[in-house]
């Protein structure tokens, strides 16, 4: 398995207005993509474009959402995962599965509408980690 580019780093936050305004006011973002849900992972969705990679914004949908748990314990948001991206999502799966690391779930399409699969933190240095597929770049 080869690392592959840093597509994005996902952030808990209990508000995507609240956390949208600070990209902007704190960090001077522009590029701000409407949100979105993603009922089937339980999340609101919004990225953040920077000049090296995406900030993507993620907020609860409900209760049983992964993200609402989080912030039960972090009530205040902060880094959620980390996702990279790969050529292959099925060889990069088996790849993992092979090396012995935990995969959370089924392999389904995240929110850039590629299929992504999540890595266990404690197989991962502490790092919840996703691995998205993403077609070649020139």
């Amino acid at each position: 398995m080869q690392l592959g580019r840093l597509n994005h780093v996902g952030v808990a936050t209990p508000s995507i207005a609240a956390s949208v305004a600070f990209w902007r006011e704190t960090m001077g973002a522009v590029t701000v993509h409407a949100a979105f849900a993603l009922p089937e992972q339980g999340v609101t969705v919004c990225f953040v474009d920077t000049p090296n990679t995406q900030i993507e914004l993620l907020q609860p949908l409900g209760d049983a959402s992964p993200i609402a748990k989080f912030l039960e314990k972090n009530p205040q948001g902060g880094q959620h995962h980390l996702a990279f991206e790969v050529p292959d999502i099925a060889a990069a799966r088996a790849a993992f599965e092979t090396a012995g690391k935990r995969i959370l779930g089924p392999t389904r399409i995240g929110a850039h509408g590629t299929p992504v699969f999540f890595l266990h933190p404690k197989d991962m240095g502490g790092v919840l980690t996703e691995i998205m597929e993403w077609p070649p770049r020139d």
